[in-house]
């Protein structure tokens, strides 16, 4: 599992990581990333707001050994929970490097485009993502971040923030899938040099169940959750899946084995309905 994606700045990326929305506990995320370090994942994704940066710190620091690895060996996401938007943003950085216990943090971004308790058609959001931005471009500067970028963005937003950043995004990270075929926002993303990171990529579980999908993961002899994820692997799209489970983490890494044609690429994304399972963050001023 070397399979990298370079960033804007220079920075290489795995185009595959384990997700970690959900895992909480010592205990399960020490067997979840054990698992995940031995089938080669070198990626783990997780933010503030999933409240288990401390256990995932601590499992990393007693597992990397054991695995022959040392911290360059992986890279570590994070990301800035909404309530922390603004003026906060600076000191929620350094918990989040805190709470994982390393003195940098391989790729951070903002989680959500609006602040948590205001209204969506607020038009301070505007302002607060502009502070939050200033305040990891800091990070960035002081190489406490090597990558920052944007999560739940759309395309405005991300026009916007274009329009007046010094740092430019290296990752945006959004719901992306054969229901939610995002093809403008992947565009934009190829034309400005930020690399797509899909999550949800399973619908929270409901694409597995999908007729089209079996089918397709049938002809290659495959589970459908493998043909889910290379097809936006196919697509130069990152994927980040979540599971505790050893033998899934196992299962999901086999995806970047699956040379899927261009033709199921196609047939899978003629399912888009543009149905999100997740957060819509369009509504966001």
């Amino acid at each position: 599992m070397a399979e990298t994606v370079e960033l804007n700045n220079g920075v290489r990326m795995p185009v595959l990581g384990l997700g970690t929305f959900k895992l909480r506990g010592y205990e399960a995320v020490y067997r979840a990333l054990d698992a995940a370090l031995a089938e080669g994942y070198r990626s783990f994704d997780t933010a503030a707001v999933y409240r288990n940066e401390g256990d995932i710190g601590r499992a990393l620091r007693e597992l990397l050994p054991r695995h022959g690895l040392t911290r360059p060996d992986v890279f570590i996401t994070s990301k800035l929970g909404p309530k922390d938007h603004g003026s906060e943003a600076r000191a929620a950085c350094e918990v989040s490097l805190e709470q994982l216990g390393w003195g940098y943090l391989d790729l951070y971004l903002i989680h959500w485009p609006g602040k948590q308790g205001w209204q969506s058609e607020d038009l301070r959001n505007r302002e607060v993502r502009r502070e939050s931005w200033e305040a990891l471009e800091e990070m960035y500067k002081s190489g406490r971040f090597r990558a920052i970028g944007v999560s739940n963005y759309t395309l405005t937003h991300l026009q916007e923030l274009l329009g007046s950043c010094k740092v430019s995004p290296a990752v945006l990270q959004v719901e992306y899938h054969p229901r939610l075929v995002q093809n403008e926002l992947l565009s934009f993303c190829r034309e400005t040099g930020i690399h797509l990171q899909a999550y949800s990529s399973l619908g929270t579980g409901s694409l597995v169940k999908e007729p089209k999908v079996r089918e397709v993961a049938e002809r290659y002899g495959q589970t459908p959750a493998q043909v889910l994820l290379a097809w936006a692997l196919r697509q130069g799209v990152g994927v980040i899946p979540k599971s505790g489970d050893p033998q899934r983490i196992a299962e999901n890494a086999r995806a970047l084995d699956l040379a899927m044609s261009p033709e199921d690429v196609l047939e899978l994304s003629s399912l888009d309905s543009g149905t999100r399972y997740c957060w819509d963050p369009q509504g966001v001023v």
